[in-house]
Order: C-alpha cells, then structure tokens, then sequence
C-alpha cells in the first residue's frame, strides 16, 4: 500500500498487516516536508515522494489510501483511478457534490475499485441500533433525530483547516457526514431534499489566532483548552459554522433531523430512531453504551423496554478503522461486497454540502439531484454478493 496524506488520520494504515498478513506499506506521499519526515518515521524505510504524480509514477505499489485534507480528496482520487488504482479514500469523499459525481464517474468508467472511510457503519453502537430495526422491533422506521455533542470541536476543528470553509466547506460535511451517512443506513433512503440552519457563535470572536504550519492535532489537544471562549491559537481563517443543524427528507419519506454543537462540554452522539411500532435511542457510543428501547405503550420511564448493552473500545473508533481497512483489502483482493458504499458516501456529500448552501441562503429547502443512471449501475453491481 501507498499513502497520500501522512497527517493525523494516516494511522489508520498501520492495520494493513494486521488485516492481510503479509501486507504493508512501501510508500506514501506528502507535499510537506514535515509530512514526509512523518512517513519514514512511522512507516520505516520506505519510498517518500512529493506529490500523487510522483507516486503513480514511480509505481512499486497496488492500493492507495488518501488521507489528505478533504478539498485534495476529489483531485487526488481522480488521478489514481483513471491510473487503475484502487483507492481507500478518507470521508467526506469529496466537499462538493459535483466534485464526488466526478470521482464516482472515474471509478464507473475505469472500473477501479473505490471505497470511502465511512467507518461509523463498523461501530459497535452503531451495529446494535440496525440490529434492533432489521428484527422489526420498533416497526417500521419513520423518524431519525441526531444529536451531536462535539465537545472537543475547538481542538478538533478551529485550529486548523477545518476551521477555513474554502478547504473543509461545512462542519455539516467534514464532521457530520458520518451521522448523514448512518441516517440513511438505518432509514434504508438516502435524503432528497434538505434545510440547513446555522451559525459561528463562539470561536469566531476568539482573536487569538495563528499558523500552524507541520503541527497535527495531538500537538495542541488537551481537555484543560476550556472554557470554548478561551481558545487559543485558532486557524487564522475561522469561518465555518459551529452550531449547524440540518433536516432532512428521504426519497422513502423518512425524515430526518441532525443538530451539531462544537462548544459543548460532552462529546458523543444520540440517536433517536422512531417507527410504527417503538423508537430506540443510544446513551453513550463506544464501550459499555446502552441502546434502549421503548416498543409498549406507557408514561415516561428512563429505562427501556428493552436494554441492549454495547461492546467495543473505550474511546474513539479503532475498531471501526480496523474493521474498514478489512472490509477494503476484502474486496480489493478477494472481491468481496462491503457494508461501506461510495453511492451512500456521495449522498453524504450531497446532503451535508447542500444544507450548508441552505443555513448561507435563508435555509432555502434544496432538492438532491440524481447521479446518471449508468454510475449508479456500476456501483449497484460492485456491492452484489459475489459468485
């Protein structure tokens, strides 16, 4: 494998062997000189270039993962699959919609095997709640409410360029994609039409500002950057919104609403899911969260009428990467089908994009436009179980 990109998120490489044993990495590449120093440091002595073109042609690999900032994903992508090279693409695949119908057009046309790290549908919490609605126990779905404590926002996404919307576009993408893409998992539907609203409430009058050119989030977390109006050394370009929120309208007329805050003091996500027979609702989403659920008629009561409790890390979401990065090097190797799906992340883009041009226009109601038929085709038959 190669990677592109040898940022924070690049770590997610250092399950290729443990995956596919046998397998590694051999080379990477980074425009930056910090980024390839990064490379030799965490992946030993392997070929370092400067740019995606220099890798393809110096070849010496069979996959590609990109792990760059999200504005370089489409480009990026493009230039390795019309090279027929499969390709892990870290989400959002792309923060444009017209920018990841061309990346699924290069897959469709080349045939090149394309998966995007939409890891969520690999995690533990995750898994519990689709579970509970593929045995019916709350009916059918009708209604999605979504959450979203990003209590480690100012660390995570105002220090660097997340914060800037000419390289991130919209938390409504970067950071939410995620639950876009779990809503229309567990709806079965994707979105067709969506209302943003929003707006940069705190980290916008924070002045304290700087470059931090070479640094990666780790250099700077920590959980004593508090209260959100004390920040320090915020990207010099803050102008993405961090308090976003976006409802949504399924072609399969479930309706979904999404709620994101980056100045909370918590951090998780709680989903509530309601159908024609119960609702579900997760507290907590890593190790030891419980999903309950209500599907007989009484008063309010805090425990469910059943309880599922939740097995997997404690923090973060390696498992889910490592669970990825198996599910990719299945189906580039083996051809395997996966769970992750490059049309669910385009309709990621798509909903996520749309709602941050709705909250900057009035929250004007914006229909999804259709991706062409023969694309949709080619994916459709990629995820269809194999033999």
């Amino acid at each position: 494998m190669a990677v592109i990109g040898v940022g924070a998120r690049s770590g997610i490489a250092r399950h290729v062997a443990t995956v596919r044993p046998g397998s590694a990495v051999v080379a990477a590449a980074d425009i930056h000189q910090a980024g390839r120093d990064r490379a030799r440091a965490n992946f030993g002595d392997i070929a370092v270039h400067d740019d995606t073109a220099q890798l393809i042609e110096a070849g010496g690999f069979d996959v590609a993962i990109v792990t760059t900032p999200d504005d370089t994903h489409a480009e990026i992508a493009i230039q390795l699959l019309r090279a027929g090279m499969p390709s892990y693409v870290e989400k959002p695949l792309a923060i444009s919609l017209e920018d990841a119908d061309a990346v699924l057009t290069a897959a469709a046309e080349t045939r090149t095997p394309l998966y995007i790290g939409h890891n969520m549908r690999h995690s533990a919490f995750v898994k519990v709640m689709r579970d509970v609605i593929e045995r019916g126990e709350i009916g059918e779905v009708k209604a999605i409410w979504v959450r979203h404590f990003v209590g480690n926002g100012g660390d995570y996404y105002f220090k660097d360029w997340h914060a800037d919307r000419s390289r991130s576009g919209t938390l409504l993408l970067q950071k939410a994609s995620h639950d876009i893409d779990i809503v229309h998992y567990l709806a079965r539907g994707y979105t067709r039409r969506v209302v943003g609203m929003g707006d940069l409430m705190v980290y916008g009058g924070v002045t304290d500002r700087r470059d931090r050119e070479g640094e990666l989030m780790s250099d700077w977390f920590s959980f004593d950057n508090w209260p959100p109006a004390a920040a320090t050394g915020l990207n010099p370009v803050v102008d993405v919104e961090d308090v976003s929120m976006m409802m949504m309208t399924l072609g399969n007329g479930v309706m979904a609403s999404y709620q994101q805050c980056h100045f909370t003091p918590d951090y998780w996500r709680n989903y509530t899911v309601i159908g024609t027979e119960g609702r579900l609702e997760n507290f907590g989403d890593t190790n030891d969260a419980v999903v309950r659920v209500w599907n007989r008629r009484h008063e309010w009561q805090v425990e469910g009428d059943v309880e599922y409790r939740v097995v997997g890390v404690d923090s973060g979401h390696e498992d889910a990467d490592v669970e990825s990065m198996r599910e990719f090097v299945d189906h580039v190797v083996d051809g395997k089908p996966t769970v992750v799906s490059p049309l669910a992340a385009r309709e990621a883009v798509a909903a996520g994009s749309l709602a941050a041009v709705s909250l900057r226009d009035g929250s004007r109601p914006i229909d999804v436009p259709e991706l062409p038929a023969h694309v949709v085709e080619h994916f459709l038959r990629m995820a269809a179980p194999q033999g």
